[in-house]
């Protein structure tokens, strides 16, 4: 198969792994071959143990091969939101050539000097979006290339993510016998991925219910303004069951997806089932509803522990409403149960590709749309962040790639005034180990200024 325009996305996440292969024609996205593995050695988001994880990769890109009758080399590679931060850089340069054209290596030379600044030790740099260009002054230019000026000054946004979490993600991938092609962070790759023009210009809050952690996101003007990690999910659901019916891990697992409503009140009590009881050789039996009272009483804690941190920045009235996707959001009524914390303005987004029709697969779907839609100069960017990764020198683009017809999707909006905020403060995303208890003192330190991100002049 001819691998011009084909991109991997590799989602590497708490219960499984799901590998979406993807070509793209011109503006056509079209999903070629999929996978999945179940995880191993991964806790929360987290690799735990690196050759574990390495062999689960190598499980689902061995299935996704098959289907697809595609050799696989290189991935495209989701980053969870666990505990990144945003910060504003800015970057100018003096144009060097004779005829002051500005070139691809002059966004290089941009790119680096944004990132030149000091950098927490312990962080690293997952993603820079170039939020518009200014040559000679005069702004608002989303792709200098090929523009005549003396001056380059780009301004963007840097995504920082813990260096250990790249580091080890980066040495699974390898070990996997795969190469690296770039990083995305899951949250801005799905929120830019899935959302129409509307929801992305206006506000949504995209709530991705995964098996090891809730990640609560803002999208508004088509940028990532707020994220929060909650670290419970579908695997805790799980555990619940299994604690409360004396059963099995496994067969917890199975009765949920088998029985498993999110909402009891769309449940009917005369639906029973067996149950395995460890210790017991006779089993019991149970009903839907019981079993879906068990789930949403976990539901409601992760629902309520996203509202709250939401009605803190005042992101619970966005006119996009709320956008439910996930591997846990794929249970019966899950929309239903969602409205009664939420309100009326939520959905469920499944992908719609032949394959992927199950919300466990938008991430990694989103990955290699992400990544497959990023302009030239964009990918130029990339490969600035990818060399201080790798520590190796950059490498100009092919023609084959400078040949690729324009891509309309727009990634960021023009920069403006709410910009400002990201010099103010960090986002931290995680809630680190103790779940139990949200940071007051976090959230009060940088209440107000993110509240100014979504105030109406």
């Amino acid at each position: 198969m001819n691998n011009s325009g084909v991109t991997v996305g590799l989602d590497i996440g708490t219960t499984s792994i799901k590998v979406v292969i993807a070509q793209t024609t011109g503006n056509q996205f079209n999903v070629i071959g999929a996978g999945n593995a179940p995880s191993r050695g991964l806790h929360k988001g987290v690799i735990v143990d690196i050759d574990a994880t390495a062999g689960a990769i190598r499980e689902a890109i061995d299935q996704a091969q098959e289907k697809a009758n595609f050799q696989i080399n290189e991935v495209v590679v989701g980053v969870p939101a666990n505990q990144i931060e945003m910060l504003h850089v800015d970057g100018l340069v003096s144009i060097a050539n004779q005829n002051k054209r500005i070139t691809y290596e002059d966004v290089q030379h941009v790119a680096q000097q944004a990132l030149s600044n000091s950098l927490p030790s312990d962080r690293d740099v997952i993603d820079l979006i170039a939020e518009e260009f200014s040559v000679d002054g005069f702004d608002g230019i989303k792709d200098p290339h090929e523009m005549i000026g003396v001056r380059l000054e780009m301004h963007g946004t840097a995504y920082l993510g813990p260096t250990k979490i790249l580091d080890n993600t980066r040495m699974a991938i390898q070990k996997a016998g795969l190469t690296l092609r770039e990083f995305v962070l899951a949250p801005l790759a799905v929120g830019t991925s899935i959302l129409n023009d509307g929801e992305q210009d206006f506000g949504t809050v995209l709530i991705d219910l995964g098996g090891g952690q809730t990640t609560t996101s803002i999208i508004h003007d088509r940028k990532l303004k707020f994220n929060s990690v909650d670290l419970e999910g579908g695997d805790n659901v799980t555990k619940d069951i299994s604690t409360v019916l004396s059963t099995s891990y496994a067969n917890a697992e199975k009765l949920k997806r088998d029985y498993g409503f999110a909402d009891p009140t769309q449940t009917n009590v005369k639906n029973e089932f067996a149950v395995e009881v460890v210790g017991d050789a006779t089993p019991r039996t149970a009903n839907e509803h019981y079993l879906s009272e068990i789930i949403a009483a976990r539901l409601e804690q992760i629902f309520t522990r996203a509202f709250e941190p939401l009605n803190t920045v005042n992101g619970l009235n966005m006119p996009g409403g709320f956008v439910l996707t996930g591997g846990n959001a794929a249970l019966p009524r899950m929309v239903d149960f969602a409205k009664t914390i939420l309100g009326e303005n939520v959905r469920l987004f499944v992908p719609d590709q032949i394959g992927l029709r199950h919300p466990s697969y938008t991430r990694a779907m989103a990955y290699a749309m992400f990544a497959s839609r990023e302009s030239m100069t964009q990918q130029v960017i990339k490969q600035v962040i990818m060399a201080r990764h790798d520590d190796t020198s950059y490498v100009q683009p092919t023609s084959q790639v400078t040949s690729q017809a324009p891509v309309t999707y727009i990634e960021t909006s023009e920069s403006n005034s709410q910009a400002q905020g990201f010099d103010e403060y960090h986002y931290n995303s995680s809630q680190g180990n103790q779940i139990e208890q949200p940071k007051k003192g976090f959230f009060g330190r940088w209440m107000q200024t993110i509240k100014n991100l979504f105030r109406e002049d």
